[in-house]
């Protein structure tokens, strides 16, 4: 049976040992000409040793920079990390400990994925230049070992003739190639986590399939946890244990992949499954989420989805909603009509959903 998340643990106090990454109160926003832009407002979430924790949402949600935070390559300035905010990983706190100690552990221990590899990929070096310089950098091997060590990471990613390709340059190879690539040099240390920020984005199906099937079969073998961003939630479906669904900057629901996906209870998590196009509405009218993101420069006093949201009511303008427990064991949703307040509207919203939701079978049948 799939473990719900874990509630953190409290603020300066290392997390259980079978916890591999927690993240606390997480707060990092940009300063701009136009003023503060809070890209992520105080996220907790944790994920254990071997364990997939996929988080989803829409472009601006904030999924990318929790990733760049963790691995602390926001640029400070403009970024600010907020006071209170803390990254647990392997027992140590990454947003106090030095630079240079982070270093060590950025791409050896904590290993990313970029979402375009084309432009992460160093175009005036070999790929097996780029793969073997890290392997040099962190595993302190000769330069023969890593050379080797880089042919290996290659194969491993279902590339052909590794000895040949590790002489190319990265505009020499199609964009699934490069994202093997990059896959390779991210596994190439055997990382505890590797973060996979939109891993199958401007891929076509098949090569999305192929990306997908080669993360589970290398987590299962490197025993690593895979922290994986994204938009799709059949991606979600098919790859994750639990999921955190973030909007504007905050989580709204949170649990295990069946909970968030048969049974969502936040409105925000209703309307994106609702909007998923399936068999059953071909033909049909598609189902929408109605208004746009607020601005971060303008967003609403309480619930940052109320104007957008079908089940709101006057609290929803006038206090600003928690994770509270909502459905099953450890699934929260951020949202009053999980509060006593919000109980004879509750209901009413969860059926309507059930009528709306034909992609709620499509999931069923694929898992």
């Amino acid at each position: 049976m799939t473990e719900t998340l874990s509630t953190p643990a409290p603020l300066g106090a290392p997390p259980p040992r079978d916890v591999l990454l927690e993240v606390r109160n997480l707060r990092t926003s940009f300063r701009v000409l136009d003023g503060v832009v809070p890209a992520v407002d105080g996220i907790s979430f944790s994920l254990r040793r071997g364990q997939t924790l996929g988080i989803v949402g829409e472009s601006g949600s904030g999924k990318s920079v929790t990733a760049l935070t963790i691995m602390r390559l926001i640029d400070i300035p403009p970024g600010v990390i907020g006071e209170g905010s803390e990254v647990w990983f392997d027992g140590q706190e990454l947003l106090s400990i030095p630079l240079g100690k982070m270093r060590r552990i950025r791409g050896n221990d904590i290993a990313m994925i970029f979402q375009e590899p084309l432009t992460s990929l160093n175009p005036v070096f070999t790929i097996g230049d780029q793969i073997a310089e890290q392997v040099q950098l962190h595993l302190k091997v000769s330069k023969k070992e890593a050379w080797d060590r880089a042919i290996e990471a290659i194969r491993l990613v279902g590339i052909p003739s590794p000895e040949r390709r590790v002489k190319q340059y990265p505009h020499e190879m199609s964009g699934g190639m490069r994202q093997r690539v990059m896959i390779a040099m991210g596994i190439s240390c055997e990382p505890k986590l590797l973060i996979a920020d939109e891993p199958t984005t401007a891929l076509d199906v098949t090569i999305q399939a192929q990306i997908l099937e080669l993360l589970k079969t290398i987590q299962q073998r490197t025993r690593s946890a895979l922290l994986l961003i994204t938009h799709d939630l059949g991606v979600v479906a098919e790859m994750v244990d639990n999921v955190i669904v973030m909007y504007t900057g905050q989580i709204v629901e949170q649990g295990t992949v069946d909970q968030v996906l048969l049974q969502p209870r936040a409105p925000y998590t209703m309307g994106l499954i609702e909007s998923i196009p399936t068999v059953e509405k071909r033909g049909g009218r598609l189902s929408v989420i109605t208004g746009v993101v607020p601005s971060p420069f303008n967003l609403p006093p309480a619930c940052r989805f109320e104007p957008r949201c079908p089940y709101r009511w006057d609290l929803c303008r006038r206090v600003e909603p928690d994770l509270y427990p909502a459905g099953a064991a450890g699934q929260l949703a951020r949202c009053h009509l999980h509060t006593p307040e919000g109980e004879g509207r509750r209901q009413p919203a969860l059926e309507a959903h059930k009528v709306n939701m034909t992609a709620g079978r499509a999931f069923g049948k694929s898992r």
